[in-house]
């Protein structure tokens, strides 16, 4: 058996493929982007934008104050109003529902950052994200999450594919870490001066961050 191709080469070959549809005249294709915060989508949305029309989707049920779920999705809005790109990008806010969260990883707790808890919440926000992809008539489908360091590309790019199977929609395979995708981010987000955590948003993290210090 082929050992399976990383996610960034898969991610250029079907790049490679949509641009030689472009090429040829092909429309640009439609893409739902799951958006965790605005810093993490800056590099995202600047090197997806040229290859597709893309719907930011702000799902995270994880963060736990509805204060903080507000504050972090008009600081997305801002940033697309403020960003130049090749394309428009169009928003959706996901209702916030931090109870779905909780439920979902109850009896988790206590584990590590980036255990099991953190995987439950990437499928719950992922498969969320195929659905609405599926409902809205968007063939393509990602994340912003793995432009992060901290986060486990692999498990991301899994848990994609299982809900982009079990929605009938195309996920997009990516580590947009790579390339310096995390620098440019970091880079962009000092330019437009963005709003940026410490920790991912639920309670549980906000708690590792603090003990870090």
């Amino acid at each position: 058996m082929k050992p399976e191709l990383p996610a960034h080469v898969r991610y250029q070959a079907i790049i490679a493929k949509l641009e030689a549809g472009q090429n040829s005249g092909t429309p640009l294709p439609r893409l739902l982007l799951h958006s965790c915060c605005a810093p993490c989508s800056t590099s995202v949305i600047e090197r997806l934008s040229p290859h597709f029309l893309i719907t930011v989707y702000y799902y995270n049920p994880n963060i736990d104050e509805q204060d903080e779920y507000a504050k972090r999705a008009k600081e997305q809005q801002t940033l697309l109003e403020r960003m130049t790109l090749p394309n428009a990008v169009n928003f959706v806010a996901g209702e916030y529902r931090s109870e779905i969260f909780h439920s979902a990883v109850a009896g988790h707790e206590s584990d590590r950052e980036g255990g099991t808890r953190c995987g439950i919440c990437f499928a719950l926000r992922l498969d969320e994200t195929a659905k609405k992809a599926k409902e809205l008539s968007i063939p393509w489908f990602c994340t912003t999450l793995s432009v992060s360091p901290l986060k486990d590309t692999r498990k991301i790019n899994a848990l994609g594919e299982a809900a982009a199977g079990k929605y009938g929609v195309s996920w997009l395979y990516s580590d947009f870490k790579k390339g310096d995708g995390f620098k440019r981010s970091v880079e962009l987000s000092a330019i437009f001066s963005l709003y940026r955590q410490a920790w991912c948003g639920c309670s549980f993290s906000r708690r590792d961050s603090v003990d870090r210090t």
